[in-house]
């Protein structure tokens, strides 16, 4: 098996594309069965957040696998995959681990550097887990991942270049309000982890008074209550919007929740000497209608304007010393592969030669019935002994032999010379227990 990775994020689609791609929890499950029932996926990771959909796959061929996938997205997203090709992209074994380590470090997210992306992988991995999906190879390499992704916060000062998404929105945001978000009333939309991480950075920058509505009124007054803010019934929506200077919107609604309508009736009860309502969406699909853009007295700062202001990213220095720290991973990934690949066709090569001494011994003992038990048991202590001794330098070799590049030919050769039947699993032999991230759904990040 090998690991392929197919997606899109905020490097390669526009938000209309990952809107189309997005895949809501609900459909989670269901979306990896139809993954690994595809005729070249084994097994399959699914990462959906604002920013990136990403299929991390176990597949037992390249353009079989390749297909497969796009198969699944393209449905998913309910259009030919042809329309998608423009906006995918695809690594393909070691690209593939360098991908997902990147990503697990924050090298790869719209805000270089936010811990949040840590969380996100978790959540995918626990999907998969739950949905047997992930089978030991994504096992190996999602728990990899997010060690990496810890080794590279503890280890660096990633974590002072990078920022979570909503607070890189609220700092573009403060540009629209004299620079400083403190006494600007505020209004969240949505009460889930990104929503949570909207009302606790306004909290934090002073943004006063806050206001949050949701759908579920009971989490809206939960989340509304940490934080001094206050619960407002979604039916209010328009009256409240007329009443703030800011507004997050970061729902798990497929439909636009700001619609123009909506917005228009809270413009024109608006005093428009308070300046501009600015609009962050940060949700996908998006909350903020197309069309709000358009109105005189709004400002909307969405997913694809924050990837064009946030495209500078943090210090250089960090970010190299994150690089070095992927490099060294994914060489050491690579080379525990390699080595991993070639354990099952030793095993068989053992499991061949004790065959093979089991028949000899069974032969000698019809022969010579007249051995007794111990002279019996000698033969077969001698026997195995000279065969083990015999194997122990050519596997230790070639287990030597496959740990480095081009390594999966010694393996190859084995099963072509003695003839081999090894089963087609994934090289890691248990499965490890999930690993807990510091970070967690609350806390945003991609969403």
């Amino acid at each position: 098996m090998k690991l392929l990775v197919v997606g899109a994020s905020y490097r390669t689609a526009p938000v209309a594309t990952l809107e189309q791609l997005a895949v809501p929890p609900a459909e989670l499950t269901r979306t990896l069965d139809r993954l690994v029932a595809q005729p070249y996926v084994s097994e399959a990771v699914l990462v959906s957040t604002c920013n990136r959909v990403e299929v991390y796959a176990a597949v037992s061929g390249f353009h079989g696998g390749l297909g497969d996938i796009c198969a699944v997205l393209a449905e998913n997203a309910d259009c030919p995959p042809a329309a998608l090709a423009n906006h995918l992209y695809v690594h393909y074994d070691s690209a593939a681990v360098d991908h997902v380590f990147r990503v697990a470090t924050g090298l790869d997210s719209m805000v270089v550097g936010e811990a949040q992306i840590l969380g996100q992988l978790r959540d995918a991995y626990h999907w998969a887990t739950a949905a047997d999906s992930a089978g030991r190879l994504l096992h190996e390499l999602m728990q990899q991942a997010l060690r990496v992704g810890k080794r590279a916060h503890a280890e660096t000062g990633i974590d002072r270049a990078g920022q979570s998404v909503v607070t890189a929105a609220l700092e573009l945001a403060a540009d629209h309000v004299d620079g400083d978000l403190a006494g600007h009333p505020a209004l969240v939309v949505g009460a889930g982890a990104m929503g949570s991480l909207g009302v606790a950075t306004l909290s934090r920058l002073g943004a006063a008074p806050l206001a949050v509505t949701n759908r579920g009124a009971d989490r809206a007054v939960r989340l509304a209550e940490s934080y001094g803010a206050t619960a407002v019934p979604m039916a209010e929506l328009p009256a409240a919007l007329s009443t703030v200077d800011i507004v997050v919107a970061a729902t798990a609604a497929t439909e636009p929740v700001l619609t123009r309508s909506v917005v228009a009736r809270a413009l024109a009860e608006r005093d428009p000497a308070r300046g501009p309502l600015v609009l962050l969406d940060l949700a996908v699909p998006r909350d903020v209608e197309a069309g709000v853009a358009e109105l005189p007295g709004v400002e909307v700062i969405d997913i694809d304007r924050m990837a064009a202001l946030l495209a500078e990213g943090p210090a250089a220095s960090e970010a190299a010393a994150v690089e070095r720290i992927v490099t060294t991973e994914v060489e050491g990934f690579l080379t525990w592969l390699r080595g991993a690949d070639v354990a099952p066709t030793v095993a068989a090569l053992r499991g061949r030669a004790d065959d093979v001494v089991t028949a000899e011994l069974r032969r000698l003992a019809q022969r010579r019935p007249d051995l007794s038990d111990d002279q019996r048991a000698e033969v077969a202590r001698t026997v195995h002994r000279v065969v083990q001794r015999l194997l122990h330098q050519p596997t230790v070799r070639v287990r030597q032999l496959a740990a480095e590049p081009g390594g999966d030919q010694y393996a190859a050769l084995l099963r072509e010379l003695f003839d081999l039947q090894v089963p087609q699993t994934s090289p890691v032999d248990t499965v490890p227990e999930v690993v807990e991230t510091e970070s967690s759904p609350s806390t945003g990040g991609e969403r």
